[in-house]
């Protein structure tokens, strides 16, 4: 069965730091093209690319992000992670990794893990 389930996500203070890991079954993120998404609460609705680990393992993130998130993948235990320095209020969302598994031809999603930034 395939599977991306995600975890380490919190509430903290601005200022503090998460790390969010999702763990793949089924497939193999060596395969993959990786992304971590986030969907904004109600005021800011939508899905923002947060940050994406391309199959040459480029990183890229969103401008907001830049300096700040840290994108790795830990291939012996088939993790990925993003590692969230300087939290801000405005990073509160659901946090969703995806992989586009090209031996599969399909893409899969997590089922989110909750970050919430306060003041």
């Amino acid at each position: 069965e395939v599977q991306l389930v995600e975890s380490g996500g919190g509430s903290v203070q601005a200022g503090g730091s998460l790390r969010l890991s999702c763990t793949a079954s089924g497939f193999t993120f060596d395969d993959s093209m990786l992304y971590w998404y986030r969907q904004g609460p109600g005021n800011r609705p939508g899905c923002e690319l947060v940050s994406e680990l391309t199959i040459t393992r480029t990183t890229n993130y969103a401008d907001s992000v830049k300096g700040r998130f840290t994108i790795s993948l830990d291939r012996a235990k088939n993790t990925l992670f993003l590692d969230m320095n300087n939290l801000k209020t405005e990073d509160t969302g659901r946090y969703y990794c995806a992989a586009c598994v090209f031996t599969h031809n399909d893409g899969y999603w997590g089922q989110g893990t909750q970050v919430t930034v306060s003041e």
